[in-house]
């Protein structure tokens, strides 16, 4: 029995442009995207380094490169919070048959740019509907790492077998499957968050 719901942000509540970053710095001339640059992001998200330090080494791989640039470029994948799954999640946590966790592989930079797209009201109402709010860059872990999750269950005392993770990423669904959890990936553009009877 499903008592417990952990989610994660991305592409199942607000919507993403996976493929935005990659196109802008194409389109300013940077069609080589360095492999360097993919364990500088995980510790962007992980919260090891400062914006200021992320930006800064990132600049390295993109030489001349305006900083504001940049930042536009990274933060371009952020796009629209649709009103009706905030209503949705609004409802959920009235109902109180469940409780609600939030899980994001996110950083600095675009949860500042979330709140400025959704303003500080929407945004505050959407985190008042979960029991706990994980960040990666504040928890300094990120999925789809084993510890993220444990830290999760052992933090509520929830068991995992009662606790449904829903995800678009298959990657954080295995990690998640194989600790126990019960899983829903989320197919993006299939079905959405609003779907979730479904899968309880």
């Amino acid at each position: 029995m499903i008592k417990n719901i952990l989610f994660d942000f991305g592409d199942v509540f607000i919507n993403l442009d996976k493929g935005a970053t990659l196109r802008e710095l194409s389109e300013a001339g940077y069609d080589v995207i360095a492999a360097e640059l993919y364990p500088l992001m995980i510790s962007y998200e992980k919260g090891l380094l400062p914006t200021s330090e992320f930006v800064k080494s990132a600049q390295y791989y993109f030489p001349g490169l305006e900083t504001m640039d940049l930042i536009s470029a990274w933060n371009a994948i952020i796009l629209d919070f649709p009103e009706d799954r905030l209503t949705f999640l609004k409802q959920l946590a009235a109902r109180e048959n469940y409780r609600l966790f939030l899980l994001s592989n996110t950083n600095d930079l675009h949860i500042t740019k979330v709140k400025k797209e959704m303003g500080e009201k929407k945004f505050n109402a959407f985190r008042k509907c979960f029991e706990g709010f994980y960040l990666s860059h504040e928890l300094k872990m990120r999925k789809p790492d084993a510890e993220v999750f444990l830290t999760i269950l052992e933090n509520h005392s929830l068991k995992p077998n009662e606790t449904l993770f829903v995800d678009d990423t298959l990657e954080h669904i295995v990690s998640a499957d194989r600790l126990g959890l019960k899983t829903w990936h989320l197919q993006v553009g299939k079905e959405a968050v609003t779907d979730l009877d479904k899968h309880l």
